[in-house]
């Protein structure tokens, strides 16, 4: 088995998808404005250091959804995948896709934004498998704000690869694995495969790349 994994916001995606709900949120009115953005800016100044606290930040992000309910919410996602993510979905990026689906590989997406936010979008790109950030569910079925397992962010997007191949009996380091980013947050899995790509990277990550000799990929250049 070949692997194609792919992170998201970014890479696949010329946005934060997570940054993009919260602000989708904003428009709803689910959310007061100024101390929502405040919040929401240092959180994501946190994740570009590399210095996130994920269990505070997921339990700030769902916060809205879980006060509206499992209806509210849902519906509020479709109007978000139409608005926001189906535009943004170009077709660089499906090609990108296609071409390792074409080869018989096997789509994974690895990504640090959690698994509501993420789930319809990784279907509209057509992966076999999403690993993100999974989440605890009451007696109800819906969302308490906790993580459950490990959570998808730096070493642990190695960690729950690994996890998901050993329930196959695989190993990552037997399989021919190619993986696109562009954070800093994934050099641990980038370090991981034997095809890094770094994609749309930040200048740190780049340079990195020029080091090790590793494949850029700016997906999203204008010609």
């Amino acid at each position: 088995m070949k692997l194609a994994l792919f992170d998201l916001d970014h890479t696949l995606l010329p946005l934060d998808s997570d940054q993009s709900w919260g602000e989708f949120t904003l428009e709803l009115g689910w959310v007061d404005r100024p101390t929502f953005q405040a919040q929401n800016n240092a959180f994501y100044a946190d994740y570009q250091a590399g210095c996130l606290d994920i269990h505070d930040y997921v339990r700030f992000s769902t916060n809205a959804i879980r006060q509206k309910g499992p209806e509210a919410a849902t519906q509020a996602h479709g109007l978000f995948m139409e608005r926001v993510i189906r535009p943004a979905i170009l077709p660089a990026a499906l090609s990108l896709v296609d071409k390792h689906r074409s080869q018989g590989e096997r789509l994974v997406m690895v990504t640090a934004t959690n698994e509501f936010v993420t789930r319809p979008i990784a279907q509209a790109f057509g992966m076999d498998v999403l690993l993100a950030v999974e989440l605890v569910r009451d007696e109800t079925g819906f969302f308490t704000g906790e993580i459950a397992g490990v959570p998808t962010l730096r070493e642990g997007k190695v960690t729950r690869v690994k996890q998901w191949l050993a329930e196959q009996g695989l190993r990552l380091e037997d399989l021919e694995a190619t993986f696109y980013s562009d954070s800093m947050n994934d050099l641990p899995l980038l370090e991981q495969v034997q095809h890094p790509v770094v994609t749309n990277g930040s200048p740190a990550l780049r340079q990195i790349a020029v080091e090790r000799g590793w494949r850029i990929l700016d997906l999203f250049e204008t010609p």
